[in-house]
């Protein structure tokens, strides 16, 4: 069996073709590779989001607790020594309109 020679084109040819699927290769993997990347990425997002949502949530109903007529008047009463405002403490003033 007799060997041809290649010549100097078809080394190069082969060459580039090699480094050619070489490069498609190497992007196929780096893509497939941040595709997971981004998977975990977007996994560990969406857990915060969700944590923060609950928070949210707990919040809101502290305020709604915080704001009720009933506890304000209660920390007015008892931690500020507040009392009702009697009739001869209001103070009325006339205002005039700008001209």
């Amino acid at each position: 069996m007799v060997r041809k020679k290649l010549n100097k084109k078809e080394i190069l040819m082969g060459l580039v073709l090699t480094v050619l699927a070489m490069l498609v290769l190497i992007f196929y993997v780096w893509n497939q590779i941040e595709s997971v990347r981004l998977g975990y990425k977007i996994g560990q997002l969406e857990e915060r989001l969700l944590t923060l949502r609950k928070e949210v949530e707990k919040l809101e109903a502290e305020k709604s607790s915080l704001l009720a007529l009933e506890k304000i008047e209660k920390i007015a009463k008892q931690k500020l020594k507040m009392d009702k405002v009697k009739k001869e403490q209001i103070i009325y003033d006339e205002f005039k309109p700008c001209p």
